[in-house]
């Protein structure tokens, strides 16, 4: 089976049940017990191997493992000769300096200062693509708790709410370093392969059905033209005529976050008998 697709996916953080979610509703097969690290899936050719996030970079940059899902943060920390392939839209975070509360520190004042970081390979190429002269600290974690122990003057580090800076006395500052989610890489340079595009598909797949629904009704054919403003779907809506004459039935995909304004605004116009269904796998 050296055809098989390998694919890393973390085995525990934030990023790993969506992740899983994800894969199972793209049609693979997905781990039941956190404890298995490998697991086969022969009707999709794959195999998938559930790791620490933050080495999921190296193993594909090493060509071991041909895709994986990772943070944008932890890909661009590794300085693995990877690239990311598609956002997958969970996990989001944003990396940024942090300081005590009424410091009123800046970017320009970081300069001779000692920076606190679990992510020194992010923080020393922005420090140097900038100029920057100060001190990185790598920690392993916890880095929130450097400036009240006096190891660091400034944190660099992942910020999801926010709450355990504010926790433990810090303010973020300055634009964010990066903002982070999810993504799919692959090592730089490798070849095209048609399960990684399958893949790929599958989840983009899953990506628009999580953000789009489909919409169903009714509308008098002199109010079509302004229906389908509403609901122009993703290649122009499906129109059919109906036996009550004059009347015909249009189906169109639309965002989710609108569906119930454009349901308000259909009605408006006179459209009756509006449906809305989920999606729960797409081509497009």
């Amino acid at each position: 089976m050296t055809d098989l697709l390998r694919i890393a996916v973390p085995n525990k953080g934030q990023l790993s049940e969506p992740a899983v979610a994800m894969l199972r509703e793209a049609g693979y097969r997905q781990r039941k017990d956190s404890r298995d690290l490998v697991l086969l899936d022969p009707d999709n050719g794959a195999e998938f191997f559930f790791l620490r996030p933050r080495d999921i970079a190296v193993y594909v940059g090493e060509g071991i493992l041909n895709v994986g899902i990772t943070g944008r943060d932890m890909l661009l920390d590794s300085g693995a000769p990877v690239e990311e392939l598609l956002p997958l839209g969970f996990g989001g975070s944003t990396f940024r300096f942090a300081a005590r509360n009424g410091s009123s520190m800046t970017v320009e004042d970081l300069a001779g200062k000692r920076i606190a970081t679990s992510y020194e390979g992010l923080l020393t190429s922005y420090l140097a693509e900038r100029g920057i002269d100060a001190r990185v600290i790598h920690l392993d974690g916890a880095v929130e708790s450097s400036i009240q122990l006096g190891v660091a003057d400034v944190v660099a580090d992942v910020v999801s709410t926010g709450t355990t800076l504010r926790q433990a006395g810090l303010e973020p500052f300055g634009e964010p370093i990066l903002v982070s989610e999810a993504v799919v890489i692959r090592r730089k340079g490798a070849p095209d392969d048609p399960k990684v595009e399958q893949l790929l598909r599958r989840l983009r797949g899953v990506l628009v059905a999580r953000d789009y629904v489909m919409m169903d009704y009714d509308v008098h054919a002199e109010r079509l033209e302004e229906a389908t403003a509403l609901t122009p779907g993703m290649e122009g809506p499906t129109v059919s005529p109906l036996h009550r004459e004059g009347w015909v039935a249009v189906r169109a995909m639309v965002p989710r976050r609108d569906a119930q304004r454009i349901m308000d605004d259909l009605w408006e116009i006179g459209a009756r008998a509006i449906l809305v269904t989920d999606i729960y796998a797409c081509r497009l």
